[in-house]
């Protein structure tokens, strides 16, 4: 009889198609693979229910998430108040079993005194309030800035629960070190992903992708700065892919010949983008948590191409190509585009993404904390 486990996420984790849901599904698919029986419990908006993963879990249950406008003037950040749900903690009560909280968005009953003796472990997908700091400063609408900002001031009064809890799990080293010096309790485990291993081709392809969510204001920052510091410079053919891409993204890729848009392509679709490019060049203008679009372009893609703000403190530093200035991106596209990926580096990558970011190895870890 395997161990159970309550796990709250902030969204239900199917499809696994963007960044923390991502994490979140094959955690759960880790997790329970290796034996655990998962109670889990979702937070549903704008997704329906999913007889997936049923086959996972012990049990589903499902919630509605209650945003109104009234939420946004409470003293608790909206992403915490708006998952709120006393079914919620009356399931948590009925199950005596530790308790997996995914994000400070499913941390409203974190504190409460009906599960007061249960373990509670926390996954963090990012130090939020800086999250929601960078998110201000890339915003152009001024009502989202003010909210962005707001909110960051509610989750980091908000973040200070976590001292009474068990243990923290960080996404990244530098998340890591954060919560350790802070709370003295938090542990590394890295994200969890689709890949059980490397899938890289050798050899060479004849276009240059930048692959991620097209409608969030920090993927627009970056295609802005390639669009207009690096391809005015360089006509090679450039693929842009991606969900929900603004309509100001689309009109500029119609007038230019070399750059292709590939709008909400599916999985599959994504897979072989980033699979048969020549180079994913993905830099970030936001240090927070483990990008997952790193990681698919690791185990997926040839040469990969970014700044940074992407890789400092992963351990993935030393698989990509780092360029912090468009001098010196421009040279490494131009180098990397001409220069096959061979064999020893598809190796080399199996060896060091096989210790540092294994599914199996990672859930072996949140099981021994409870």
């Amino acid at each position: 009889m395997g161990k159970k486990l309550h796990i709250i996420s902030f969204n239900v984790p199917y499809p696994p198609d963007y960044g923390g849901i991502i994490d979140v599904y094959y955690k759960i698919k880790s997790l329970s693979e290796a034996g655990v029986k998962i109670i889990l419990h979702c937070f549903q908006y704008g997704r329906d229910e999913a007889k997936e993963l049923e086959e996972l879990c012990y049990e589903v249950h499902y919630y509605p998430r209650k945003r109104s406008f009234i939420t946004i003037f409470s003293k608790l950040p909206y992403i915490v108040r708006t998952r709120k749900d006393n079914k919620l903690l009356k399931n948590l009560t009925d199950v005596i079993a530790p308790i997996l909280f995914e994000g400070l968005h499913s941390c409203y009953y974190l504190n409460s005194p009906h599960i007061g003796a249960y373990t509670k472990i926390v996954r963090t997908h990012n130090v939020e309030h800086d999250y929601y700091r960078h998110l201000a400063r890339s915003e152009k609408n001024p009502r989202k800035k003010i909210f962005y900002e707001q909110e960051a001031i509610k989750l980091q009064c908000f973040e200070k629960r976590l001292k009474n809890i068990d243990h923290i799990i960080s996404i990244s080293p530098n998340d890591n070190r954060y919560f350790n010096n802070r709370y003295n309790n938090s542990t590394l485990v890295s994200a969890f992903h689709p890949f059980d291993e490397v899938r890289v081709k050798a050899g060479k392809g004849d276009y240059i992708l930048f692959h991620g969510n097209l409608g969030v204001a920090e993927n627009q920052k970056a295609i802005k700065y390639l669009m207009e510091k690096v391809f005015t410079e360089i006509t090679l053919n450039f693929m842009i892919a991606g969900k929900n891409p603004p309509k100001w993204l689309i009109d500029k890729c119609m007038v230019t010949p070399h750059i292709t848009l590939i709008a909400n392509p599916d999985k599959e679709v994504m897979d072989s983008l980033i699979s048969d490019a020549q180079i994913n060049l993905i830099p970030s203008f936001q240090p927070t948590g483990l990008k997952l679009k790193l990681i698919n372009s690791l185990y997926v893609g040839r040469h990969c191409i970014t700044n940074s703000p992407m890789v400092e403190n992963t351990g993935m530093e030393g698989l990509c190509n780092i360029a912090n200035s468009v001098r010196d991106m421009i040279r490494l596209i131009q180098e990397k585009f001409e220069e096959e990926f061979t064999y020893e580096e598809i190796e080399r990558r199996k060896l060091i993404l096989g210790s540092k970011l294994s599914n199996q190895k990672n859930a072996e870890k949140i099981i021994e904390l409870f």
